[in-house]
Order: structure tokens, then sequence, then C-alpha cells
């Protein structure tokens, strides 16, 4: 079937095209606006009032726009259905990162400025401005021709840097409202390379804490060292037992869920160009962890890892005080891969530390899922297409990244294929100080999602699965 808007014409959609490029001091304008306002999740700074704000904006772009109440922060959901064809769903996130250290900042972190050709302001590039440059796409195309070529949807959460806690419940509740055949995210970095790039997946993440206890007080390391148990070398000799020097993690069936990766998914690793002594130079080491053998994105991609985030315990003031502390502390967080799940996970650290150290307590701090799409799945060839006309160059494809994002949601109890189409600067600061977005690269988010809805029009036929509603 083709609709009004869809044609073979391999020039189309240059009409839209044309009005993004006139419309680029506007739409400028607009990202500097959506900065400007604090939506800080940690604290609720400004999530209420934002999450307004981008409802409006989304209702004068053209979309059917509501805010769905949760428990903490509200979801904002828009459509523009009636096109036929295969239904996009675009996630994103309007809060933002705390702003701290405020003195590591060069300029307000909420109001945005305009330096070298980059918007410097927290949420520029995570992830305000790379899902507003989506948004921008789809007002674009409705603003040359009233209706998309495709039925889009849109969902924005205000809890993604606390972890997304609301989203399993809600997306689970909602499946009938969300149905599509593909899920977009604009988040994070293009490959460190500069290159455009997709990713089909994320680590999932299990965050706990050690705490092992002593005395009820400090006490005189000289009258009670070596006669009260020590916190502190309880809780490094449990750790010690967790991992050893080779970087294997000896928590019993820690490896049992991971699966080894495709032919097409080695395949595609092969044909990353990772810069290791540059990755080196620039961390400021001489050697990568152990397993040296193993390449730098195998171990994103592929392998679950175990790290010490802080330690905490006694004394650390200038000079020596010779005491034995109260109690120890270990943050630790476990990165977890595709088939590995949270609470598997956690019941295996908590029965390695019941063996190993039972008077050592384990708390969970919180854990999101691993994602991962096929890589043969049937739209990862408009993507790349639509990457390659918008911007000029092929992309990158990554089977998976490092990091953890709530996409399981959209993958495992969706069903739906989710990719990564990242808009932002590799250098882009998130999370940190002087957060930044190059225009360039908000232009080719709009330019790049505004070219992939043409072509998810053009492919009505090719759909894999039953209409959506």
């Amino acid at each position: 079937m083709v609709g009004a808007h869809r044609t073979d014409d391999p020039a189309w959609p240059g009409d839209v095209l044309a009005r993004i490029e006139e419309r680029r001091q506007e739409y400028v304008d607009l990202l500097i606006d959506y900065v400007s306002r604090p939506s800080v999740s940690a604290s609720g700074e400004g999530v209420a009032d934002v999450a307004h704000y981008i409802r409006d904006r989304m209702e004068a772009f053209g979309l059917d726009t509501r805010l769905i109440p949760t428990a903490g922060a509200p979801m904002v959901f828009g459509q523009r259905t009636g096109a036929g064809g295969p239904t996009l769903l675009l996630y994103g996130h309007y809060d933002v990162q705390p702003a701290d250290p405020a003195d590591g900042w060069t300029s307000d972190p909420f109001t945005p400025v305009i330096r070298d050709g980059r918007v410097y302001a927290r949420g520029a590039a995570d992830n305000k401005g790379q899902h507003l440059a989506q948004l921008l796409a789809v007002e674009a195309f409705l603003s040359c021709h009233g209706q998309l070529p495709c039925d889009v949807k849109v969902l924005l959460e205000g809890e993604e840097e606390i972890g997304s806690p609301r989203m399993p419940e809600f997306v689970a509740e909602h499946g009938d409202l969300l149905a599509a055949d593909l899920v977009v995210v604009s988040d994070g970095p293009v490959d460190p390379s500069g290159r455009p790039m997709i990713s089909l997946g994320v680590r999932g993440a299990l965050g706990f804490e050690l705490r092992a206890t002593g005395a009820n007080t400090e006490l005189h390391s000289g009258h009670w060292g070596g006669v009260a148990p020590d916190p502190v070398w309880d809780l490094v000799q449990l750790l010690a037992t967790m991992k050893d020097a080779r970087g294997h993690v000896t928590i019993d069936g820690f490896y049992d869920e991971v699966q080894p990766l495709t032919a097409a998914e080695r395949e595609a690793l092969e044909r990353l160009e990772i810069d290791v002594p540059a990755i080196k130079r620039d961390l400021g080491f001489d050697e990568l962890a152990e397993p040296r053998e193993r390449g730098v994105a195998e171990r994103r991609v592929a392998w679950p890892t175990l790290t010490i985030n802080g330690l905490h315990a006694g004394y650390d003031g200038p000079g020596l005080k010779s005491v034995l502390p109260r109690e120890a502390v270990a943050k630790c967080d476990i990165r977890l891969v595709e088939a590995q799940r949270a609470d598997d996970v956690f019941a295996k650290v908590s029965a390695h530390v019941k063996r190993h150290a039972p008077h050592v307590t384990v708390t969970r701090r919180g854990s999101m899922e691993p994602s991962r799409t096929p890589i043969d799945f049937p739209y990862l060839e408009p993507v790349r297409r639509a990457i390659v006309a918008a911007q000029g160059q092929e992309p990158v494809l990554w089977p998976g990244i490092g990091g953890s994002l709530p996409l399981y949601v959209f993958t495992k109890t969706l069903g739906v294929p989710t990719v990564q189409v990242p808009c932002g600067n590799a250098d882009q600061s998130q999370h940190g100080p002087d957060e930044n977005l190059t225009l360039d690269w908000f232009m080719a988010g709009i330019r790049t999602t505004a070219v992939l809805l043409a072509e998810l029009g053009r492919h009505t036929d090719a759909r894999p699965g039953p209409e959506s509603s």
C-alpha cells in the first residue's frame, strides 16, 4: 500500500529537509528554551513543570498528547496515527542529572549559552536536545504535508536519571497504547570516531551494597587491634573472593546465562575501529584491565562486569589516626549482558556473601535488565539508509553498548525491536560539567528522523507483523 505522501522518489523528502534548514534558528531557539528549564529527577526540581511544558510543545507540533500519572513523575505520551504502515515509537526522557559540581561549569547549567557552535546546558545532550530533534522532524513533516508517512508514537519519562523505577509497570500496563513495530532512541554519544552509529542493545545494571560491622564504636588500634573484629579486613577479604587477578568473577554461576556472540555480531565487532593506544593515552593508564587478550568492544558488548564503585571505612583525614573502624561499606555494581537477569544474579551474590562472610550484610540498590535486538531484525536497513541519506556517511554498527537504559521494557515486555541512533557529539560531557550538544548534531538528528519516517513509509509492504493498533 502506498499512501498519499509515500513515494519511491529517492530525493523525497527533499521538501521536508528544505523546511528543516529554513527553520534552523527557530529550532535552536526551541532547544534553548527547553534546556533552560530545570527538571532534576533526583530532587524533583522542575519535573512537573517541564512535563507540562513538553506536553504542550508536542501538542503544538501536531501530536495528540496527554500526561499519564504514575506514582512518580508523569509519563508524556503523544501519537499521530492514521497513516497506516509500520508504527514507530520514539522514547526519551525529560528529566536531567543534577548540575553538581556547580563550580565545574563555565556558565550557569540552566542558562544555555552557545559557544563555538555548541549549546552548553544541563540536558542539552542527555536527553532533551536529542528527543527534541526527533519531535521537530515530526513537526517538519506535518507542516509540509499535514500527515506523516507512517504512524508515530512518543513516550517521554521523567525518571530515567534515577533508574526508571516506574517504566516496567507502566509499559506492562499500557502495552496496547504503546504497540509499535520499531522503537528508536536518540540518547548518548555517537561513535568515539565522530561517525554516526546504530546500537542494538545495552547492558543491564545491578547495584548492591556490602556492609561489615565490628564493635559499636571506633576503638584504639593498639588496645583492640587483633582482639576486636576488623570490618575493613572482613570486607576486603570478601571482595577478594568475588573476582580473581585475571578479571574472572568467581561468584558461583555468575556466567551461566552469558550467551556467546553470534557470527554476525562478532563480525560487526571486528569491523569496529577502536584506537586502544589513544584510549590509554587519553585516560592516563598504561594497560587494559585483565583479561588483556579480550578486545575492548567485546568486553563492552558481550561480558558482564563486577565493579567496586566505592569503599568507605575509618579515618581518611590528614596524617594518621590509629583507630579500628566501627564499620566498612563497599558500593558495587554489576553490568549484566543479554539472558542474565538481575534477580538471579543478585541471588547468586547473596549466596556467595552468606557462604564466605555470613556476618556481612548485602543490600540491593536497584537494577535494570539488559536488552538486545537481533542484528538481522527487519528494520535495520531502513534505519541505516536514513542515516546515510541524512548525514552522508555510513553508520558504525554496534551490537550493543556498555551502558544501561530501560530498553528491555520494549524488547522483552513488548517484544519490539529497539535501536539507538544517537545524535549527540562524542564529547558531550553527559552527566558532567559543561554538558553540551553541537548544533550540527542537533540538526543532523532532525534530518535523520525525517528521512527515517520517509523510509518507513516506503516500506509498508515489508512490515513483518500484524497491524499495530
